[in-house]
């Protein structure tokens, strides 16, 4: 039995794009950490409802805080208000949550989940991009960890935005359903590449050869390398 993601994964300080596909959502993921959480696609109650199968209640838990970016970003006092600076606001409250976590001798973790819904919501490539560059910068200076999860659409052609967030991101953390269709043990896999920003890997990569395979239960994910028979035990 395997697991996943590694402590000093998610302690690392930088950005870590999760991608993941409509047929093998990453939510086993994104929703298990105390984090600062900035939804975009997801409510409150179907992130405790995930976190739960892993054990964590969220609702008692002090560092988890919830930022529903939906709501925050239809907050215009200025009908003239533009996008960009609709993502700055979030930016400063992103700024505000970081200083406090710091403050308390704590370390941030900020998941953006999920980037890709802000593009179909009308944000354009180049005010995202510079969104994600300034949300790095932040953590870098901050020590903090950065997760943004991006919605892959068509595997085989790749939008815009990921290839940016691929040029960002010091780890590539990517989730993807089996290419021989659908499995009642096996629900998908996932790889653990390095990104362009890192000389020397701290972490253990995973090749696609040698994908992680994994199995939703009702207590959360299993882990196990691909081929074992640990899938079907």
């Amino acid at each position: 039995m395997q697991s996943f993601p590694p402590t000093d994964l998610i302690s690392y300080v930088g950005l870590i794009l999760i991608s993941d596909e409509l047929q093998a959502p990453a939510d086993f993921l994104v929703h298990r950490a105390s984090a600062s959480l900035l939804s975009v696609s997801e409510d409150i109650e179907r992130v405790k409802s995930v976190a739960s199968k892993s054990n964590l209640n969220l609702s008692q838990n002090a560092r988890f805080k919830f930022i529903d970016l939906n709501t925050l970003l239809e907050e215009e006092p200025d009908n003239n208000t533009s996008r960009d600076l609709r993502l700055r606001r979030v930016f400063d409250l992103v700024t505000s949550e970081v200083h406090n976590v710091q403050g308390g001798d704590g370390k941030s973790l900020i998941i953006l989940d999920d980037i890709a819904s802000l593009e179909w919501l009308g944000h354009s490539v180049l005010d995202l991009s510079r969104f994600c560059r300034a949300l790095k910068a932040l953590c870098l200076k901050e020590g903090a960890t950065l997760v943004i999860r991006h919605h892959i659409l068509s595997r085989s052609e790749p939008d815009i935005l990921f290839h940016h967030l691929q040029q960002l991101c010091s780890y590539h953390v990517e989730v993807r359903p089996l290419s021989s269709g659908r499995s009642g043990a096996v629900s998908g896999e996932l790889c653990l590449h390095m990104g362009p920003v890192v000389s020397e890997p701290s972490q253990q990569l995973i090749a696609r050869a040698t994908a992680l395979q994994y199995r939703l239960t009702d207590g959360g994910a299993i882990f196990f390398n691909k081929g074992t028979s640990e899938g079907v035990l």
